[in-house]
């Protein structure tokens, strides 16, 4: 068994809401739990007598008690959980109304804003008496074309505080991207601001938005916050009110919170789209909060105390996920621009400035700025600093140890791995156990994950498909018009009757660990063996002279064959020698199936706007096969350049 890069010292042990959460459930049941281990195994055997723990320990504020924890679990589509309970999103979440700081935003090249909880139920109290006034009811569609400000929340817990269902994407998504997911739902009012920064410029939002609304018509009410001007011209924009203007100017107001089921309709979460048309997820108020209850408090040990940062768009579910630490009194600190301007830095020394306790980022940057050579723990005091999160694609063993030299010793560096269509995750941080390189520390408690082989056998140390094979409160409660639940079911219960099937492939440690190799759907099947794209990632960007790298399956000859595209670093040519050493990389840290057939240098990698790597897509364009959703993608122009290569010819 490899040696743990970092344990928790005793004090930290004993201080972790883990660890209140183990005492408690001992002694409401009699038993004797002394680890996570134990704990998740109870989770996921006494399913129902968890998930009510979760719910008392997690003070769910609710109007009516629940029935019964779960009815028919044992049918993933039909289980239904916490039937009778009546409860509210937004007021669960408005349950602090003191002067301690509720949101601190940072925009690039912008000072700090500051809103404390008072402030902020005055604002929400506010903004939900302007909607209610123009007829906003339960189940009316709200969306957000937002930086990640302060009034993104206030309008997301306005939307909720009366039942409407909030949905939202970040305003760098192009028209036919908007149109693509807010053109499904419909909905009565969309809040924009008049532009947002990135990368030292500023960009306008009004012109993109004028367009939107046309394509919309059940848009009534256009809501501007100014951003990058004070007084933005709303001429060109019909039924556009600025921000300000639209609040109810009556202060000292009380918020009627509608009391609704437990799966009452909360947030319209979309599919990347890369594939085509988004889908339309709708997850449900109860589901998402007691699931982020149990993320936020137990693994990844927020408290009141804390101030929790995620680098995150308002088109990417960590933003759901990070609002939802208001509802443990936490400071939560929104950050809009980007991560390199004006330096590479810039994160980290907002990390010293407000003391952050919990930093969450993707892996794509921390490999980003191990390749600039920045070192943040030599640099910034980031003595307050006690966790570190990791999403949006595998961590390399390479990021690993890059944090723990580079950035922090004495820190939880807690990989997680879930995704949009769960709201949540499936295995994430455990502040009480060891963290080993390249692997998640733990499955989630209450989700019942395997890998499963191709037969649905079960496999521990091999890899095989991420599935839950029991049913969780935060499953989609359906997607947006699908009738009978056709795409439902096919998106995730096509493969393996009545077990979610989630399109990763993974490996169960002997540690109780998850190591994640990428999606299974991109997965490589030279010669009929499968192979994860993201063990060649590791070995190819671990090299100097790769800046950053794609790798997809080509159909050759009855076969598929790999094929590695590069993109170089700077005044870096693809040179027979540099093609060798690739390859004797990949051959050397993995097997001779891993080499690629060919490798091609590239100028740019596409990427979803949610920092994935877009390899179905460029694989549907070296097939010469559509691909339907450009507008998911945060560059869209690079696919072109994978159009007719000549080297994928011979």
């Amino acid at each position: 068994m490899q040696t743990p890069l970092w344990s928790p010292s005793e004090e930290r042990k004993q201080k972790a809401n883990m660890t209140a959460f183990i005492n408690y459930v001992n002694k409401k049941y009699g038993l004797n739990f002394g680890d996570y281990a134990a704990l998740y195994d109870w989770s996921i055997n006494h399913s129902a007598d968890f998930w009510a723990s979760m719910w008392e320990f997690g003070e769910v504020k609710f109007s009516r008690q629940y029935d019964e924890v779960v009815v028919d679990q044992q049918d993933m589509l039909a289980s239904r959980w916490f039937s009778g309970a009546m409860l509210n999103f937004a007021e669960n979440l408005l349950r602090y109304r003191d002067d301690r700081v509720a949101l601190i935003f940072k925009g690039e090249g912008r000072e700090p804003v500051r809103i404390t909880y008072a402030q902020l139920y005055d604002q929400v109290a506010r903004l939900a008496c302007s909607l209610k006034e123009m007829g906003i009811t339960a189940g009316d569609r709200i969306a957000g074309f937002m930086p990640n400000m302060a009034q993104t929340v206030i309008a997301m817990l306005a939307a909720t505080s009366m039942g409407a269902i909030w949905s939202s994407c970040s305003p760098d998504f192009g028209i036919k991207g908007v149109l693509d997911r807010f053109g499904q739902i419909q909905p009565r009012v969309l809040f924009t601001a008049n532009g947002y920064y990135y990368n030292g410029k500023s960009h306008d939002s009004l012109g993109r938005v004028a367009n939107i609304i046309k394509e919309i018509p059940s848009v009534e009410k256009v809501v501007v916050v100014p951003y990058t001007e004070e007084q933005p011209d709303l001429s060109g924009l019909p039924n556009a009110v600025l921000f300000d203007d639209f609040l109810s100017s009556t202060p000292g107001q009380e918020i009627e919170f509608a009391q609704l089921p437990f799966d009452h309709p909360l947030y319209i979460m979309y599919s990347s789209g890369t594939t085509g048309v988004p889908k339309c997820i709708v997850h449900g108020a109860g589901g998402t909060l007691l699931q982020h209850l149990k993320e936020l408090k137990l693994h990844t040990d927020v408290k009141r105390e804390d101030t929790i940062f995620y680098f995150t768009t308002c088109g990417w579910m960590m933003w759901n996920w990070l609002v939802s630490s208001l509802a443990l009194g936490a400071t939560v600190l929104l950050y809009d621009g980007s991560p390199f301007y004006p330096e590479p830095g810039v994160l980290w020394r907002l990390a010293q400035d407000e003391k952050i306790s919990i930093f969450g980022t993707s892996a794509k940057y921390l490999a980003a700025l191990e390749k600039e050579g920045v070192k943040p723990g030599q640099t910034y005091d980031l003595s307050s600093l006690k966790a570190i999160l990791s999403t949006g694609s595998p961590l390399s063993v390479e990021s690993f140890e890059y944090v723990y030299r580079d950035i922090k010793q004495d820190v939880c560096l807690s990989s997680i791995s879930g995704g949009t269509d769960i709201i949540s995750c499936f295995a994430l941080g455990n502040p009480i156990g060891p963290v080993y390189a390249g692997e998640l520390q733990c499955r989630g408690l209450g989700m019942r994950v395997e890998a499963l082989d191709s037969k649905g056998k079960s496999l521990l140390k091999q890899k095989g498909e991420l599935t839950c094979v029991a049913s969780f409160p935060s499953m989609p409660i359906y997607f947006w018009n699908d009738e009978n639940n056709v795409k439902y079911k096919k998106a995730y219960f096509s493969v393996y009757p009545n077990i979610w099937h989630h399109g990763d492939y993974i490996e169960i440690t002997e540690t109780g660990g998850v190591i994640i190799y990428g999606r299974s759907d991109a997965t490589l099947n030279p010669g009929g063996v499968r192979i994860g794209t993201a063990e060649i990632y590791r070995q190819v960007e671990s090299l100097e002279e790769i800046k950053d790298s794609l790798v997809v399956g080509q159909n050759w000859d009855n076969d598929v064959r790999v094929i590695l595209f590069v993109k170089l670093a700077e005044n870096v040519i693809l040179t027979d020698a540099l093609v060798n050493k690739i390859k004797s990389t990949i051959r050397e840290n993995t097997t001779p199936r891993h080499v690629p057939a060919k490798i091609i240098a590239v100028e740019d990698i596409p990427y979803t706007i949610s920092g994935k790597k877009v390899e179905l897509a460029v694989r549907n364009i070296i097939h010469n096969e559509p691909v339907e959703n450009r507008d998911a993608l945060a560059n869209p122009e690079a696919l072109d350049l994978y159009k007719d290569l000549a080297d994928l010819q011979v």
